[in-house]
């Protein structure tokens, strides 16, 4: 049998071209992988029969110099690229010129699409250690260190692979999150949990591994958020002072003097709604309860304004101050104030009002002064 007829059911592709690259052999496997019988492929010219997918090959190339292996990108079946992984001899004369050539090959397209992922991913995964602030890690079974790196390890201060074959149980002792790490180690996966080493503040995500994943159990992905944190510390405490200012800016807004023994004062000033009359009413009725005030007097010179929710409020201050044993006093009621009160149908014949405060003081003096029991002398 003659080397042609073994080529001939060769596992590989196996292609003769002429000097003008027109097919002059085509074996068994080259008709499987390129779905084309040798009858029609016998004759054409090889770029007719394997058209290349890209315009920066040529079939030439095959009696250049220097060339005896390529990986070619055609235009397979349906069109699809199909990546063939071929290297050839060149049969020359004794002028140097060829005389043809023959190619040896396989469909290399499974295998290179592989490589090629794996290569870009490995890519990826470098370019995310340099850029974002992380720490990609992982231990075996027993919690040993495997691997460690990324840009979060040296903002830490450390080199990569500072505690490799060293156990994250002892490594992180005194401090760090070693309960998800036994969680994870076990095989539950754990989400952005907070912890707080090496004087920064991160969150780390725990990834339990397949068995046979070189060795490793868990992979974590630290994610470095100090300046997150230190933000977020920050705007909580100007928050806090924000509310402290709040508070007192309501408290001098809403004062309550006691003007009198007995006697408490309540100059209300600027807009005031359902939710601030809300809060002035719990710290009068607060105040009327601590002092036990016989009077309170609500001063509205300062306020133009009132809805009719918040007159309604206003009024029902007034049967709240009575229940604890106080007399409600209004004064300084502006003429639209009075409207929306007349508007709500409410029924003031109870209720002491006084067009000044200097009035309604008189009244509570005046009051306290005839319950006061007479004393009699004795001859």
């Amino acid at each position: 049998m003659d080397e042609r007829t073994l080529l001939q059911d060769a596992p590989l592709v196996v292609i003769d071209v002429d000097p003008a690259l027109r097919v002059s052999g085509w074996n068994r496997r080259a008709e499987q992988t390129f779905k084309t019988p040798q009858a029609a492929a016998l004759g054409r010219g090889l770029d007719e029969v394997l058209p290349l997918h890209g315009t920066a090959d040529r079939w030439t190339s095959l009696f250049e110099s220097g060339a005896d292996s390529r990986v070619w990108e055609l235009r397979g079946a349906a069109d699809q690229p199909m990546l063939f992984e071929s290297w050839w001899q060149v049969d020359r004369g004794g002028d140097g010129k060829p005389r043809g050539a023959t190619l040896y090959g396989h469909d290399a397209t499974s295998r290179i699409i592989v490589e090629r992922r794996s290569l870009l991913e490995s890519a990826m995964l470098q370019a995310i250690k340099e850029y974002l602030d992380i720490a990609l890690w992982a231990i075996d079974r027993k919690g040993t260190f495997l691997y460690q790196d990324g840009k979060g390890v040296r903002t830490a201060g450390m080199t990569p692979h500072h505690f490799v074959g060293q156990n994250i149980f002892d490594v992180y002792r005194d401090g760090g999150d070693l309960a998800g790490v036994t969680r994870a180690l076990h095989g539950e996966p754990i989400s952005a949990l907070p912890s707080e080493v090496h004087g920064m503040h991160w969150q780390t995500w725990y990834i339990p591994m397949q068995e046979n994943a070189a060795d490793a159990a868990v992979v974590g992905i630290t994610l470095d958020v100090t300046e997150a944190r230190r933000g977020e510390i920050e705007l909580r405490t100007k928050l806090e002072l924000i509310e402290r200012q709040q508070e007192v800016i309501r408290e001098l807004s809403t004062p309550i003097i006691e003007v009198w023994d007995g006697v408490l004062t309540l100059p209300i000033v600027g807009l005031v709604d359902s939710v601030r009359t809300a809060e002035i009413m719990d710290n009068l009725l607060t105040s009327v309860a601590r002092t036990r005030a016989r009077y309170a007097i609500l001063d509205l010179t300062g306020v133009e304004v009132v809805d009719t929710g918040t007159a309604g409020h206003l009024i029902g201050m007034i049967q709240a101050i009575r229940l604890l044993g106080a007399e409600g006093i209004l004064t300084g009621i502006h003429p639209t104030i009075a409207q929306t009160i007349v508007a709500l149908g409410v029924d003031l014949a109870r209720v002491a009002v006084f067009a000044k405060l200097r009035d309604a003081l008189k009244y509570c003096i005046l009051q306290m002064s005839q319950r006061k029991p007479s004393t009699v002398t004795a001859k």
